[in-house]
């Protein structure tokens, strides 16, 4: 009978090590299972973190292990490549950080054992990924097992996959059920015995077979159906592999059972009602442990992207832990699974992305919360799709319809790809990730770019992928776009939410982010090695204004919440107070006086309160009440301006001439001067972004232009930094003279 022996304990690890040890290292680090050498030069910038070849020892007695015919590690999850020694001899490799994997290491098993992990997150040209905006974390990152099983028993060897496969068929009210099992080593005489089980535990349906019948098909009468959020009911398949009245093994998988359809009109269907998704991503780290995460973290996240109403999650941009789409399941979220087939295209990874989209699948094919599986994130960042890239996706795609006909397939495209491209054509559904108000345009550009694709292509379901913008512990009464400001923050979220979620034909909307993630290149907004824009703090400590912008239209717990609690010291003699809640009205009472009541259908409640000495905000809405102060002070409080951290220059430090351009200009503003769109080609070619020689075409460049034209000049210094060369305070100072130099042309 299958045992589960947990082997997170106690491990010795070693960055320094150059080989394989012959026997238990004696001066080697003590480390706990999930284990990441990146929790913290992953997070705090320079693009500097260890990435390379680490090592992982462990010494197991056969005699503390049960008694069992074969035993297998199964290994979770091992950023990025990893290989297996059994008592010095290697006995598997594995390509691919985010999947399960396992190797039968009984033979090699002997009395003592000293199994090691070498797992590299290295620099590779066939593992995906190796160009994308986060942390690549190394290490032996989520648990290790050892199985033990009977000569004959469920397979453990095909892609990590759990041996047992449940597709269930909506049939009226009922529902017929196909459970199809792998049996390794089956013996003439052994049986199959199937049973279903409801969510109270009870069996519903039951059958018995040969073992050489490995597909049994039951029926549900009445079935209760997976209704996402509002009802995420469970059966339970169970198979045992019977060796006359002896349990040689047995498997279990919970399923639900729904229908789901994916209309270019009318959005997204569950169960043959409209159900649009609006929802966010979620990266899986976090601050101080990155990616090593326990079950408590993994609940934390769902809970808090319950509470702010979501009903669909993508999973970015690789496969998550397992426990995670149990979570999902249970909670009824709607969830996009994807591969990190990201940002570059590498001719020689194309195995890879097979092999990890078998994984992706395989394992995780049970899950109902599951409905698209992803193909790829910005493959086409350097310019347009190229033949090989396209025939790449191509064998995806068919590969995704092959192992699972009952679920779709869609891209995540930039938007700098151009919706003409070979490549949108592909997938069953199509999404983009629109940064307009934050990198380039403006806010009210995103719905109009959908009506256009929407119009143009009618029959190609669309989706908005990723959409979002930097928010931290800075403050304004006058936000703009670029400042990080927690109040631009929300005000972005609030139009967003405004033209995205009152476009029906629009299959799923996905924030970027749910929580702030490690991205260690990135060097911008103050606090380095982070990409801000999560609507929750990268420590889940505190929820951002925006948070509340998207409970308030999504989620059904009644609430008020007063914006800018960070906010206090306030220069002006009025200022704008915004609440948001899913109450239809709202009252503000400012030192116990009220300034009246106020209804929207767009959940968002302005007052303008006058500022005098220090005063005591109230909302009311209904039963629910919130609180907050404003302070009236003389001057900006400084601790409420952003700062660069490790910024060569910061834009209160550049010298400013009146008529001409400068550092703090944006990009946008720069362009529409000759001189200007020279000096910006040549600041390109200065940080290095034309290696890549797709960046210098016309096209491209207009498509870069207008994805970062809401920059400043110092702000993409400060960003293509990280990406490319950075440029020093004396390079930067001369550039700002040359600014000065070239008159301000009028629009």
């Amino acid at each position: 009978m299958r045992q589960i022996y947990e082997l997170n304990t106690k491990w010795a690890f070693s960055k320094e090590a150059q080989a394989v040890p012959e026997k238990k290292p004696k001066n080697w680090y003590v480390v706990n299972l999930p284990h990441t050498w990146n929790a913290i030069d992953g997070q705090d910038g320079g693009a500097d973190y260890y990435r390379g070849i680490c090592y992982y020892a462990k010494q197991v007695k056969k005699s503390e292990l049960p008694e069992a015919d074969q035993y297998f590690l199964e290994i979770k999850g091992a950023n990025s490549s990893a290989d297996v020694y059994i008592n010095g001899k290697k006995l598997a490799h594995h390509d691919g950080g985010y999947s399960t994997w396992r190797v039968n290491m009984t033979d090699a098993l002997q009395d003592k054992n000293l199994i090691v992990v070498a797992v590299d997150n290295g620099e590779s040209d066939s593992v995906y990924p190796q160009n994308a905006d986060f942390t690549f974390y190394g290490g032996l990152y989520r648990g290790v097992n050892i199985i033990t099983v009977s000569h004959s028993h469920f397979d453990l060897e095909y892609y990590g996959a759990p041996g047992i496969q449940v597709t269930p068929e909506i049939c009226g009210q009922d529902a017929r059920v196909k459970t199809e099992v792998y049996v390794t080593n089956a013996k003439a005489g052994q049986k199959l015995c199937f049973k279903i089980r409801n969510a109270e535990g009870e069996v519903i349906a039951q059958c018995e077979k040969d073992v050489s019948e490995n597909v049994a098909e039951l029926d549900i009468p009445k079935v209760h159906l997976w209704q996402g959020r509002k009802d995420p009911y469970l059966y339970t398949a169970e198979v045992a592999l019977m060796g006359g009245e002896e349990v040689l093994d047995q498997v279990s998988t919970r399923f639900g059972c729904r229908s789901f359809e994916i209309d270019p009109e009318k959005g997204f269907i569950l169960n043959g009602e409209s159900y649009p998704l609006r929802g966010v991503s979620r990266h899986q780290d976090r601050w101080g442990i990155g990616n090593a995460l326990l079950p408590e973290h993994h609940r934390e996240d769902m809970e808090l992207i319950c509470e702010v109403g979501a009903n669909t999650i993508r999973l970015a941009h690789y496969q998550h832990d397992s426990y995670f789409y149990d979570l999902c399941d249970e909670k009824g979220m709607v969830v996009w699974a994807e591969i990190p087939y990201i940002s570059h295209h590498m001719e020689g990874g194309r195995e890879n992305t097979i092999s990890q989209m078998k994984e992706l699948i395989i394992q995780n094919y049970n899950h109902p919360s599951i409905v698209v599986w992803g193909l790829s994130n910005e493959i086409t960042m350097s310019g347009k799709s190229t033949e090989d890239l396209l025939e790449n996706h191509r064998l995806l795609n068919d590969l995704a319809h092959k192992l699972d006909p009952t679920r779709k397939t869609t891209i995540a495209a930039v938007t700098m790809c151009d919706i003409h491209d070979p490549y949108i054509q592909i997938s069953d559904v199509v999404s983009y990730n629109h940064y307009f108000g934050w990198y380039g345009g403006n806010t009210s550009m995103n719905g109009p770019w959908f009506d256009e694709f929407h119009e143009e292509f009618p029959e190609i379901p669309i989706g908005c992928s990723e959409y979002g913008c930097e928010g931290l512990n800075w403050h304004s009464s006058n936000p703009e776009q670029g400042d990080y400001t927690e109040e631009y923050q929300a005000y972005y979220h609030e139009e967003l939410i405004k033209q995205l979620f009152t476009r029906p034909y629009l299959w799923a909307t996905h924030v970027w982010n749910m929580f702030d993630f490690g991205a260690d290149a990135r060097n911008e907004g103050g606090e380095n090695g982070q990409n801000h824009k999560g609507l929750v703090t990268f420590d889940r400590k505190y929820k951002k204004d925006a948070f509340y912008a998207y409970k308030a239209w999504l989620s059904q717990d009644p609430f008020v919440h007063i914006c800018g609690k960070r906010y206090v010291d306030r220069v002006e003699d009025v200022t704008k107070i915004t609440v948001y809640s899913n109450q239809p009205e709202v009252e503000l009472l400012v030192n116990g006086e009220s300034l009246g009541k106020q209804k929207s259908s767009e959940h968002f409640f302005y007052f303008d309160v006058p500022n005098k000495g220090e005063s005591m905000l109230k909302a009311v809405a209904g039963q629910c009440q919130d609180e907050s102060r404003i302070r009236k002070v003389d001057e900006m409080n400084p601790a409420y301006r952003l700062v660069e951290k490790g910024a060569v220059l910061n834009w209160f430090d550049i010298t400013e001439r009146e008529g001409y351009y400068c550092l703090n200009d944006k990009i946008e503003d720069l362009i529409h001067s000759e001189e200007g769109m020279k000096l910006f080609h040549r600041i390109l070619e200065d940080v290095g972004m034309f290696r890549e020689a797709s960046f210098a075409e016309p096209e491209n460049m207009e498509k870069l232009i207008r994805m970062m034209g809401g920059f400043t000049v110092i702000r993409m210094l400060n960003t293509l930094g990280s990406v490319g060369d950075s440029m020093t305070k004396e390079q930067l100072l001369s550039l700002n003279e040359q600014l000065n130099q070239i008159p301000r042309k009028r629009c």
